[in-house]
């Protein structure tokens, strides 16, 4: 139907964009704390991009991307996650040859081929941070710590931080061998999915929400066992830095994110209420990322957090701000002769920086109230016939509880000096 949305996607109404204003403002003020600098990449990338930089093997490449044929017959993708491009146009425009490591951050819609459910769209929108060219777990405990504080900012309580690591490639084929050794006589157990995934990665098999494979999991060896005294070193460090930050976590074994490109750390936060889909935020370390992709050896690490999901928690907690999408002045005039000084004394306010509108259809006096009352404003100036013959027009407070001196006379001459003065004390 031309008249409703695709599944999967969902309009953001007038009326629902102030919580995502909201949420945005206080993710770029903390990343600007930080010394995250915002980065803008294209929707749309070669398909071969998230192949090489996601991993084949995965969901998202084999079962949930949107992919299609140009017409220069180039196989484009629409960005499932904003990670591989980050790391592209970090390889591209040469941010490895600055001193200093990149710190990236970015907001945006990703798409990806899934059922829809709560929270969990066929467009979504996504808050990532990218930190690459530092390889020390100082940096992982920072990633952590930016992903805790934004949620802390805005109040979100009952929060889980799981952590993990998923080791190197020096550690993961002996591990390898241990989860093919210990799933081999449960392969008819399997879903089909992690069948195919005992041969090309079976560490994913650990990922997946299959009852029956979740249940396997909790009973498979755990990547601790293989890990070499780098890994150990590292993983040990982050838990330190976390705990002298008083940040409480829990170390998850079966934690190995979905994605191919994670090496060492990774984590997860989860917010309980939300049931079955209740991570909120997720990353780790990706070493061997940027060099899969086409650049030098770089360590990086971020995380990705949905931005519909903790809008949902934040609603379920109340923890959004009220609305507050009134305007300042509604102007009035209840004879036509005085319809374009209305006019024209609104866009006067407007160039002023003062949010001003008036009636279109030049309805009856008490009409046009009631459209200053349901626009919230704060100010009513009323262009009636005997002020306007002395040059004065009526200025009616809206916010006042003293109802006998909610209104006075103002010059014409001084509509927009009284008012910016009036708005500027209601700030």
């Amino acid at each position: 139907m031309l008249t409703s949305v695709p599944r999967g996607t969902k309009d953001i109404l007038p009326s629902e964009v102030g919580a995502w204003r909201y949420v945005e403002g206080v993710l770029r003020d903390l990343c600007r704390c930080f010394g995250f600098k915002e980065i803008r990449t294209p929707v749309f990338e070669h398909t071969e991009l998230f192949q090489r930089g996601i991993g084949d093997t995965t969901d998202v490449v084999e079962k949930e991307m949107y992919t299609f044929i140009d017409r220069g017959n180039r196989s484009i993708t629409l960005r499932p996650e904003n990670t591989a491009s980050a790391v592209r146009s970090f390889i591209e425009h040469k941010m490895y040859a600055d001193p200093d490591p990149a710190k990236l951050f970015y907001i945006g819609p990703m798409f990806r081929y899934d059922r829809p459910q709560a929270g969990r769209q066929r467009q979504f929108h996504q808050f990532g941070v990218e930190l690459l060219g530092a390889a020390g777990p100082n940096a992982d405990a920072e990633i952590i710590l930016l992903a805790v504080q934004i949620l802390r900012k805005l109040g979100l309580k009952d929060l889980q931080l799981k952590i993990n690591t998923v080791g190197c490639p020096e550690c993961r084929p002996a591990y390898r061998e241990k989860l093919q050794d210990y799933y081999r006589p449960h392969l008819a157990e399997l879903c089909e999915d992690c069948r195919s995934r005992f041969d090309r990665n079976p560490m994913r098999i650990l990922d997946c929400k299959n009852e029956k494979c979740h249940a396997l999991a909790a009973g498979a060896p755990k990547l601790a066992e293989c890990l070499d005294e780098a890994c150990k070193e590292h993983f040990a460090k982050v838990q330190e830095l976390l705990t002298a930050s008083g940040v409480e976590f829990t170390v998850d074994p079966t934690l190995v994110r979905g994605l191919d490109y994670y090496t060492r750390t990774a984590f997860e936060i989860q917010y309980t209420p939300l049931g079955a889909q209740s991570a909120v935020l997720g990353g780790g370390r990706y070493d061997g990322l940027v060099e899969e992709v086409g650049g030098p050896a770089t360590p990086g690490i971020g995380f990705a957090m949905g931005m519909e999901r903790v809008i949902l928690a934040l609603q379920s907690q109340n923890l959004l701000p009220e609305k507050d999408d009134g305007i300042d002045v509604f102007a009035i005039a209840p004879k036509a002769e005085a319809a374009a000084l209305a006019f024209t004394t609104v866009e006067q306010l407007r160039e002023v920086g003062i949010c001003a509108a008036y009636d279109y259809q030049q309805r009856s006096m008490k009409a046009q109230m009631k459209a200053a009352n349901r626009l919230n404003a704060k100010f009513v100036l009323i262009f009636g016939e005997d002020e306007l013959s002395r040059g004065m027009v009526t200025l009616r407070d809206m916010q006042t509880e003293d109802k006998d001196n909610s209104q006075r006379e103002i010059p014409v001459a001084d509509i927009t000096t009284i008012l910016k003065t009036e708005v500027q004390k209601n700030e």
